[in-house]
């Protein structure tokens, strides 16, 4: 997810009430549902005249027809459709057979030159022929496909396995990189900027789908920041585009028909930076239904974790099938004085220094009070016109620039915090910074300022992992421990759709961007998991997960004092993922366990989900959260309680034939860590062997942070142990 106004979409609806509605008010009163009915049928029958047939069942008003109603049947990969409906007509139909779910649409959120170099994966690393039968799925805002990263010169024909189509016309086609391009809107209201095809016209979808699989393009830059060459993790993979994003944001409904398409499509890895803003319920969002069924049919959905950090329990990427990905930094930030972007040149021109309280706009009879955080329209143009402003806000320049300012300082920003190209000369202070330009403004008698263009220099702190990134604790079972992983989501560098703004001012046409949040992050595991699955092809979601995972690179919680709930097992490490020496493998009979123990117990909803009318939830077939065959262990408790747990896992062995494994646990004082068996002895490749793991003890504090590494001398499989108390 993007930290931008581009990609923080507002939807306003206004309902009109009388006293006597009219048909046209109650057909108002309809919202798009979700009708899930899990697995497709086995038998080659119409599901839509099925469909039609549970509408008229509960549809009696005169305002709509059944089939007017129904806006998308999902058929190529499971069951269920998209309908207009009112809240009693749903509630009915989650009463009616063979409907496992109810829910209404809701609006999801959008959530490299140097970023690849960074984490260690360089142009020159080993590769191999079956990259480029690598499909990628990115389900974002479509694809600008003239871009020069997606030129596919030097790539055959789409892979045998294809099965999608390109929805081409007059401004859009594919090619041999992009190989497929579909657009979904379910309910067929367009606005007036909204394009009609796969096309960009936002630049997230374009930034997101280089970023795992562009081209190499030399000499890219943002205005001349960042210079450098651009390129994708997996440079010679198929992309396929699913856009599902408009002006008024992402739904679930045109998700679901995404995922609908590409599981039949023969896509192999799913890149979606979205997720909803609150988590639900695993079957009433749209993002887990799709990517449990692309699980079932080999497909990883690799996601981004959010934007709402700092604070705890805030991610949305938290289902076990899918890789949730926490956004680091690189080592490089851009500076003046402050943390955004300032592209101009003032050629050390100084202009008078005003402080914005002292420039209201009378004219609209704001206050000094209000003025001095420069908000739009709040500033006086007269009073501010041809002077720097000083502003005791965040905000990005807007108040300054419309008000005809020659500059802006704003203060309330760290690093860390999401950077922006201004829209004039600007810079973001911290408060102590800020402090000292307050106290010249009190005691000079004519202040005056210059701004100096941004500097790309070194960030030595990093990686660690940027405030707005979003936090675990998992918000729906907490005892998985997510995110996942981190990848690198600050300040990157990709490709960018010429008609999208790279201000909020309205500067075009640049076909590169820097752009930071989760949504960049989660390209970065994509193309990291596409890396592992062209050296193993055959493997399942679950084992490409976990060699990312066990792989990683540990990081410090000195910078994020939440630990493994800000990066979950540290940053990712491409170059070492395919050959992770162990991993711990889980099928969908795995995650139907873990569902059970969830209490998703209703036999009939399983059996839907699944299309295995065998199947049922008893007590030996439950899994609790803490034994799902996870790579990562996680455990709640209260507050001075003692601890005393057992895990237990699997592991396949995927390195050596004949090993020896043992067991190095770190743990903090207060923590017993107890391994058994602590060796595990192989004699062939995927041989199976199981092992628990028991804690005992006392946590001190909030959160406390262990790990376990099976080592054999040649591999060695981490995994991050973390105990906390339950906010």
């Amino acid at each position: 997810m993007a930290i931008s106004w581009l990609f923080i979409f507002t939807l306003i609806s206004t309902l009109l009430a009388t006293a006597h509605p009219s048909s046209s008010d109650q057909h108002h009163d309809r919202k798009v549902y979700i009708v899930y009915m899990g697995d497709k049928p086995k038998e080659e029958v119409s599901t839509s005249p099925l469909q039609l047939n549970m509408l008229e069942k509960v549809i009696s008003s005169n305002d709509i027809v059944p089939a007017e109603s129904l806006l998308h049947s999902y058929k190529r990969s499971f069951n269920g459709f998209a309908a207009k409906l009112t809240k009693e007509e749903a509630d009915k139909i989650s009463g009616m057979k063979g409907v496992v779910s109810v829910f209404q649409s809701r609006k999801l959120k959008l959530h490299t030159t140097k970023s690849w170099d960074f984490i260690g994966f360089p142009q020159q690393v080993k590769r191999t022929k079956l990259e480029s039968d690598v499909i990628i799925g990115v389900i974002d805002t479509g694809i600008w496909p003239e871009s020069a990263s997606f030129d596919d010169k030097g790539l055959g024909p789409p892979p045998a396995k294809w099965k999608g189509t390109c929805q081409a016309s007059s401004n859009f086609t594919c090619n041999n990189k992009i190989i497929g391009a579909k657009y979904y809107k379910a309910d067929k209201q367009f606005s007036e900027t909204d394009i009609q095809s796969p096309r960009d016209s936002d630049g997230h979808g374009t930034h997101t789908a280089s970023t795992a699989a562009g081209g190499i393009v030399n000499k890219a830059s943002e205005l001349g920041f960042g210079f450098g060459t651009a390129r994708g993790g997996v440079p010679s993979a198929r992309i396929a585009v699913y856009k599902v994003s408009w002006s008024d944001g992402i739904h679930d409904a045109d998700i679901l028909a995404a995922y609908d398409d590409l599981i039949a499509d023969g896509v192999d890895i799913v890149s979606a930076s979205i997720g909803p803003s609150l988590p639900e319920d695993y079957f009433t969002d749209g993002l887990a239904i799709g990517s449990f069924h692309a699980m079932r049919k080999g497909i990883l959905t690799s996601t981004a974790a959010g934007n709402e950090g700092p604070n705890p329990a805030t991610l949305s990427g938290f289902a076990p099938w899918l890789l949730s990905v926490a956004a680091s930094t690189i080592n490089r930030k851009f500076l003046t004085k402050g943390i955004h972007i300032n592209p101009f040149d003032l050629k050390n021109k100084t202009f008078p220094l005003i402080y914005g309280l002292d420039a209201p706009n009378s004219e609209d009879k704001v206050r000094g009070a209000y003025s001095r955080f420069c908000r739009r329209d709040s500033l006086d143009k007269n009073l501010v016109k041809g002077k720097i402003v000083y502003c005791d806000s965040n905000v990005i320049g807007q108040g300054p620039f419309l008000a005809g300012a020659a500059g802006f300082i704003g203060r309330g920003r760290v690093f860390g915090d999401p950077s922006f190209i201004l829209p004039l000369p600007g810079t973001y202070l911290n408060y102590n910074e800020a402090s000292e330009v307050y106290k010249y403004l009190a005691t000079s008698s004519k202040p005056i300022a210059t701004i100096y263009r941004s500097e790309e220099v070194t960030d030595t702190q990093s990686p660690y992992i940027s405030s707005f990134s979003s936090r675990g604790p998992n918000p729906i079972t907490p005892n998985l421990l997510k995110p996942d992983i981190a990848a690198p989501g600050y300040l990157i560098l990709a490709a960018w759709s010429p008609m999208a703004p790279i201000t909020e001012l309205g500067v075009k046409g640049l076909g590169y961007n820097i752009e930071s949040g989760t949504s960049m992050a989660c390209p970065h595991a994509t193309a990291a998991a596409a890396y592992v699955k062209s050296f193993h092809p055959t493997w399942s979601p679950a084992a490409i997960r976990s060699s990312l995972i066990t792989t990683a690179k540990p990081m410090s919680s000195k910078i994020n004092p939440e630990a493994e709930f800000a990066y979950g097992a540290g940053l990712i490490n491409p170059v070492k993922a395919p050959y992770p020496g162990l991993v711990y493998d889980a099928d969908e009979l795995d995650y139907v366990k873990f569902l059970c123990g969830e209490g998703y117990s209703n036999d009939e909803i399983l059996q839907s989900i699944t299309g295995n009318e065998k199947l049922k939830c008893s007590k030996g077939s439950s899994r609790s959260a803490t034994d799902l065959n996870y790579p990562s262990f996680a455990l709640s408790t209260l507050p001075s309680q003692p601890i005393t747990h057992v895990f237990h896992r699997t592991v396949t062995n995927v390195g050596s034939a004949n090993s020896k494994y043992k067991a190095k646990v770190v743990a903090p004082k207060g923590i017993n860590v107890i391994v058994s068996p602590s060796v595990l002895s192989f004699t062939s490749i995927g041989q199976k062997l199981s092992f628990s793991v028991e804690l005992k003890g006392k946590i001190d504090g909030i959160i406390a942070s262990a790990s376990l590494v099976w080592d054999d001398g040649t591999f060695q499989v981490r995994s991050p142990i973390v105990v906390y108390v339950a906010p």
